[in-house]
């Protein structure tokens, strides 16, 4: 199998999630009044679903430069902890390792650490197919809903559930891989103490807390294995 063929394999799930919900930004994009292309090309050189339509609400408010800066760092400094724990994969240089870290989303997180690369291809190609088809299918779908919202008028309520399916398909996933129940009820425990506390940065403390603990735990096992006696 190819490595491109493995990639597109891998990649349907998010595919038919970034494709209908790449349409509803463009559709709710194109109701700015701002020509359909600016979607494509927010797809194209920005690729962060959340802060794309975040971004949405701030365009109409007329958010100014630093406001929409600081509240797209805010949102997608989840990206650090995935980033860090992905730096022994990715081991591409030049360009290739530039658009890897560009490209990582959450779903490319999920799909890197739960498949393997073919057994006759190179991680790096494998990722870096990943990464571009997972891109691309955010491109088709926004400009198919730019081009619609010029044409059509109609009612996007429940279009966002695309992105809610999405993600219970990529936690199929990780647990068919892992079978290991903690992980899951740590990231539920902390996801719901961040709902419950922190509302306005449910996402951040969550990860955040959840990395915390899972340190912990790491730093406890170690030290249980270290033998006694030995510094």
């Amino acid at each position: 199998m190819s490595t491109t063929t493995a990639a597109l394999r891998a990649s349907l799930p998010v595919m038919f999630g970034y494709v209908p919900l790449g349409m509803a930004f463009g559709i709710l994009f194109q109701d700015l009044g701002y020509p359909w292309y600016f979607a494509t090309l927010m797809a194209l050189l920005v690729f962060a679903g959340a802060a794309q339509f975040m971004a949405i609400g701030l365009l109409a408010a007329h958010a100014g430069l630093l406001e929409v800066a600081v509240a797209t760092l805010a949102l997608n400094s989840r990206h650090i902890f995935f980033g860090l724990s992905l730096l022994s994969r990715y081991r591409s240089r030049g360009w290739k390792k530039l658009y890897l870290i560009f490209g990582l989303t959450d779903e490319t997180y999920s799909l890197i650490t739960s498949t393997a690369a073919p057994g006759s291809s190179r991680e790096s190609d494998y990722y870096l197919a990943l990464t571009a088809l997972n891109q691309s299918y955010w491109v088709v779908g926004s400009t198919l809903g730019a081009l619609l919202g010029r044409l059509i008028e109609f009612d996007t309520r429940g279009m966002d559930f695309a992105l809610t399916a999405l993600f219970l398909v990529l936690l199929i996933e990780q647990w068919n891989k892992l079978r290991e129940p903690f992980p899951f009820l740590l990231a539920a425990l902390c996801g719901s103490v961040a709902l419950v506390l922190f509302q306005e940065q449910m996402l951040l403390v969550s990860i955040a807390l959840s990395v915390v603990l899972l340190m912990l735990r790491y730093f406890i096992e170690s030290m249980q294995r270290r033998p006694m006696g030995r510094p």
